[in-house]
């Protein structure tokens, strides 16, 4: 018998900036960029896709991007028709818009040198990275994320994906992006629901990783929950250092089992297809929160003390902890999120739950009896605060 046994090393390197007003004329993070990207006088092609969700708080925003790059035809070829797609969990479960963004990548020219850059909330990058990563095995993307969800967590990380057959990111790629711009002035317009949903991934990296962090949550719940800009900037920059200090020391395509960032996933992605999605994935993350903590004090953990910090953290800033679609069918339906995200990760179950604030510790079973109990605390705590 005859071996070839082959190992390389592919290094990814990718900036995240934070800064406002990204299209104005004066901001030039963007032009700095994409001039000082590659080879030197090698023009490339950039596709630019919206979230339609975008058009009516910014209506010259088509104007200001097609101004913008007018000033760098010497590096980049705006593509001048700009795509304009749905956002929202609903763009993921459209295969149609899959295939049009494939087919715009083809239609334009776009090749593997060039970019397509998304400007949009999580749900959109997503569809639109996706649609990067497996066209001519990869093209490079730009995110400009314009949620608090997608600026301090899936905006900056390295997976993409859609929905397929009812299952939450079944079709995917790990591909980084070669760069993410988070402006904040995008955050201004989102709706009350859109401002808070976001903060629940905050509350998660936080729950796992660090105490000081979720102590300064508690200290400005009440500032963040009105809608400060100073406090709100601040948690978006914590929250994304958090995830791309994680993504860079752990296992950032994910060849084990193990993800805590994660921490309340499994029953959020239930919780949102349960509801159709009817609420958001950040409002579907806090209950997940909610529930695996509970559950943590169920098996021995977590303190009730430090649960009752968390849950009242959670309800300070906004959240529901309870949706009556937990409980269908006796919880059955909520449970078979477990076996879902197992199939998902590949291998045995690892569930992330809390021993501490700061402090996750993982586990390979959860106790169906318990989950149910969890649930029921959920809704009897939920009532108690109506």
């Amino acid at each position: 018998m005859q071996t070839l046994k082959q190992q390389f090393q592919v290094e990814y390197t990718y900036s995240i900036f934070f800064t406002k007003g990204l299209f104005s004329p004066r901001n030039t993070a963007l032009s700095d960029f994409l001039r000082a990207y590659g080879e030197a006088g090698f023009k490339r092609k950039a596709l630019v896709v919206l979230d339609d969700g975008l058009m009516e708080p910014y209506p010259n925003l088509i104007d200001d991007i097609t101004n913008y790059f007018a000033d760098l035809t010497d590096t980049i070829q705006l593509v001048p028709s700009l795509m304009i797609l749905p956002g929202g969990e609903a763009c993921k479960n459209d295969p149609s818009l899959f295939e049009r963004l494939v087919q715009a990548v083809d239609t334009s020219g776009i090749d593997r040198h060039s970019f397509i850059i998304a400007v949009g909330g999580g749900a959109l990058l997503d569809l639109v990275g996706y649609a990067a990563a497996v066209s001519h095995r990869g093209v490079k993307h730009i995110r400009i994320p314009t949620t608090v969800l997608s600026q301090n967590d899936s905006g900056v990380g390295v997976k993409n994906g859609i929905n397929y057959q009812g299952k939450k990111n079944f079709l995917g790629s790990f591909a980084p992006p070669v760069a993410v711009f988070n402006d904040s002035n995008f955050l201004k317009s989102l709706a009350d629901r859109d401002w808070r949903a976001g903060m629940s991934e905050a509350i998660k990296v936080a729950l796992i990783k660090d105490q000081a962090f979720f102590e300064w949550m508690e200290n400005n719940a009440l500032a963040l929950a009105q809608r400060d800009e100073a406090a709100m900037e601040y948690l978006i920059h914590r929250c994304a250092e958090m995830h791309v200090e994680h993504i860079r020391s752990g296992d950032p395509f994910e060849f084990g089992s193990s993800r805590p960032l994660d921490f309340g996933h499994w029953a959020a992605h239930k919780l949102e297809y349960l509801t159709n999605f009817s609420i958001r994935h950040g409002e579907a993350v806090a209950i997940g929160i909610a529930l695996d903590s509970v559950y943590s004090v169920k098996v021995g953990l977590l303190s009730e003390e430090a649960l009752q910090r968390i849950l009242n953290l959670i309800h300070q800033l906004g959240f529901e902890l309870y949706h009556p679609a937990l409980s269908e069918n006796d919880k059955e339906l909520l449970r078979a999120g477990l076996h879902e995200f197992q199939e998902h990760l590949g291998g045995r179950l690892t569930i992330m739950l809390l021993k501490a604030i700061g402090q996750g510790v993982e586990v390979h079973q959860m106790d169906a009896e318990l989950i149910a109990d969890s649930v029921d605390y959920l809704e009897t705590f939920n009532s108690s605060l109506v």
